[in-house]
């Protein structure tokens, strides 16, 4: 089990947390966001390659993605559902291959899609962390 100092509060705990290194998911990446207007969550996964330093590259230019600012790219499949469970069981449990790999990609994408459903239920704006 990982060892981690002991922060005074859970913000810090939080922050702490991640500052770690993350090792990026070979299978690729996925931006979700909500569609208020079909009440539903959508998530668009996108191929990427990853280069000897650990960063996601584009998988055919072997350009480094960018954060932000980078042109649009053509999601490789696109999941919609009105509950992260749904969401979460198309990803896991769908046709085909899962387009995850990684444990702790599967558990951030958990989280994401519980945030996104609670900000589609309440009307609030959605930011992806």
């Amino acid at each position: 089990m990982a060892q981690t100092s002991s922060p005074r509060s859970r913000e810090e705990l939080d922050d702490a947390l991640s500052q770690r290194f993350i090792h990026l998911d070979p299978a690729g990446y996925f931006l979700i966001r909500v569609d208020a207007e079909a009440c539903e969550l959508v998530v668009e996964h996108f191929g990427n390659g990853i280069d000897d330093r650990g960063r996601a590259t584009d998988p055919d230019t072997g350009e480094i993605l960018a954060c932000r600012g980078g042109g649009p790219r053509k999601p490789l499949a696109v999941f919609r559902g009105r509950t992260a469970k749904e969401v979460g069981i198309l990803l896991t449990e769908g046709e085909g291959e899962p387009p995850l790999s990684r444990l702790d990609h599967a558990l951030y994408l958990g989280r994401e899609l519980q945030k996104a459903e609670l900000c589609l239920v309440q009307g609030l704006p959605y930011v992806q962390d």
